[in-house]
């Protein structure tokens, strides 16, 4: 983030995003979170699911990325909360794609709120996602 201001409106990150079967296993292992409807298709079908899906804090995490990028500090976010709208499938073989948009939706004294549009097969799977992150001072 260079010392440029920043304005609402400003698209600060645009990223599409791999997620496979082998980043679930990966994550799994990473969070402890080891349930089966994240790695075992007849379980997920079972249960009401399309398939295997991603870990919900999987794709959170990856969202807000784009922002830590931005910032080139992960100490800048000061909050940041989604509301999870719809899983992200992730095929055999191959990978979900997952697609963030990060725009600045407000700026104060020394702070902005960044929104995020995140979507998986054209689809928003997080809503009411954003950031509040810390400025830097000029």
């Amino acid at each position: 983030m260079s010392g440029t201001p920043v304005e609402v409106g400003q698209v600060v990150g645009i990223r599409t995003v791999e997620v496979s079967r082998a980043d679930l296993v990966h994550y799994a292992g990473a969070s402890g979170d080891r349930n089966p409807i994240h790695w075992n298709e007849r379980l997920a079908r079972e249960v009401g699911l399309p398939g295997v899906i991603a870990h919900g804090m999987l794709t959170m995490g990856v969202a807000i990325n784009v922002v830590v990028d931005w910032l080139g500090d992960p100490g800048r976010v000061l909050e940041y909360g989604v509301r999870f709208t719809r899983p992200v499938e992730v095929p055999d073989p191959g990978a979900a794609l997952v697609t963030i948009t990060a725009t600045v939706g407000a700026v104060d004294a020394g702070t902005a709120r960044v929104d995020l549009v995140v979507e998986a097969a054209g689809v928003k799977v997080l809503a009411k996602a954003q950031a509040l992150v810390s400025l830097p001072t000029p």
